[in-house]
């Protein structure tokens, strides 16, 4: 009982010691944690963040930094879309959910730029609480298959959510991994760390995040590591083997199989989902881009759906006045809807919402179709500022980072949720403050 109360003491100290140092970075830090918790607390870490901010503010604390003017001008046409959107109450609707585009870049406006030693220790809190939440949703996994026997509560949305979204988490846990992976001297808790977040990515199945994770850990193997110019060619065959495995692995196994057949061939038959006595058939990518009209039972896996997506959109570039300034924010669903029921495809039943009914999937059509080539260029400078500042540093976590959302943006409208902004430009706002930086992260 001592050893836990003097425990708690010394967590106690340390906090208020961090407030006192910087009473922002705990509130960055916990809007960051909050993120895989529900939206309230989501907002209510944003709130506290404004509140402390506004309290603690001094006029010497105040610097302009050009990178934080970008993601508010970007809100600022979002909400100027108002006055043009052809679905108001979307707009309205989706202004309060995109807010953290706004008022993070204004409170690292008016708190002091965090030090080199701060930025890490948000990251670093952010990566243990990720861990955190891993044990938690296998610990809650194997409770559920104790019961069930069913082992796809292991994989993908059963693992955690799909309101969390196993893509959105599978970023959360690859970044993690990452800040441990860097860390020159590792203990055998960051080692068990790496291996738990290391089997979340693969758990949570993510086609594009297991590809580009991979990427970046060969990556890292051949120009960061210690070892990396004495066994340079060693790590590079240990990177191909391990991307040649992938598609052997399980539940991955299946999704990898299943897009590779939509690439190789036309309407193949899935044999995995099943609509009653009615024979599902997988549309392939050159069924999505070319096809006149589809049939019901027509699936589309990830990839063909994303091209089907792509053609649609350069098709409302043709048919529609968007491209100076898009339909409105979060107004292009009723312009896919009509093109849903054009192209006769599933509209939906009782059990599973219809294709009409997704967006883009793609943060760069998104952008484009809602609000135009500003905002789509806003998008693109704020991606690039991010890696260009990544490369500059010769820093191996920022560079990840930069990687794995501008992969992202091609296959998710991350920016779209309430999670995702708030994960995005939090990470952005610490990861491009311009100070003296290390070669790795680590503490």
């Amino acid at each position: 009982m001592e050893n836990i109360f003097n425990f708690s003491k010394n967590v106690f100290q340390n906090l208020k010691q961090e407030y006192n140092n910087h009473p922002s970075l705990l509130f960055v830090l916990l809007a960051l944690l909050c993120i895989p918790l529900g939206y309230a607390f989501n907002s209510l870490s944003l709130a506290l963040l404004i509140i402390i901010t506004l309290i603690n503010f001094k006029k010497a604390d105040f610097s302009f930094k050009n990178y934080l003017i970008f993601p508010i001008v970007l809100y600022l046409l979002m909400l100027l879309s108002l006055t043009w959107s052809i679905d108001t109450n979307r707009t309205i609707a989706a202004i309060s959910k995109e807010l953290p585009l706004l008022l993070f870049p204004i409170c690292f406006l008016l708190f002091r730029t965090f030090s080199d030693d701060e930025k890490q220790k948000i990251i670093k809190g952010f990566s243990y609480g990720m861990v955190a939440f891993a044990v938690y949703y296998l610990i809650n996994a194997s409770i559920r298959f104790l019961s069930s026997q069913d082992t796809s509560v292991f994989f993908y949305h059963e693992l955690v959510t799909k309101d969390v979204n196993a893509i959105h988490v599978s970023v959360y846990m690859s970044v993690s991994f990452f800040y441990f992976l860097v860390k020159p001297i590792k203990t055998n808790w960051d080692k068990l760390a790496l291996a738990i977040l290391f089997l979340m990515v693969f758990l949570l199945s993510s086609k594009n995040i297991v590809v580009v994770f991979i990427g970046l850990l060969g990556y890292y193997y051949l120009f960061f590591s210690k070892t990396a110019k004495k066994l340079r060619l060693r790590n590079l065959i240990l990177a191909i083997v391990i991307l040649l495995s992938l598609p052997f692995i399980g539940k991955v196994k299946e999704r990898f199989k299943q897009e590779y057949e939509t690439i190789m061939t036309d309407s193949s038959v899935n044999d995995v989902i099943n609509k009653g006595s009615e024979t599902v058939y997988n549309v392939s990518i050159k069924q999505a881009w070319n096809n006149d009209t589809f049939k019901p039972n027509d699936f589309f896996p990830g990839t063909a759906f994303r091209v089907y997506q792509f053609r649609i959109f350069t098709e409302f570039l043709q048919e529609e006045a968007i491209f100076w300034k898009g339909f409105g924010l979060d107004a292009s669903y009723s312009k896919i809807e009509e093109k849903g029921v054009q192209y006769h495809l599933f509209l939906g039943n009782q059990y599973q919402e219809g294709y009409q009914k997704m967006n883009f999937h793609n943060q760069y059509l998104q952008v484009f179709a809602e609000l135009g080539i500003f905002g789509f260029l806003l998008l693109l400078i704020m991606l690039a500022l991010s890696i260009r500042n990544a490369i500059q540093s010769k820093n191996y976590f920022p560079i990840a980072f930069s990687v794995l959302m501008i992969s992202l943006f091609i296959t998710e409208s991350f920016l779209w949720r309430q999670r995702g902004v708030t994960f995005f430009i939090v990470m952005y706002c610490v990861l491009n403050t311009k100070i003296k930086s290390e070669k790795t992260i680590a503490i």
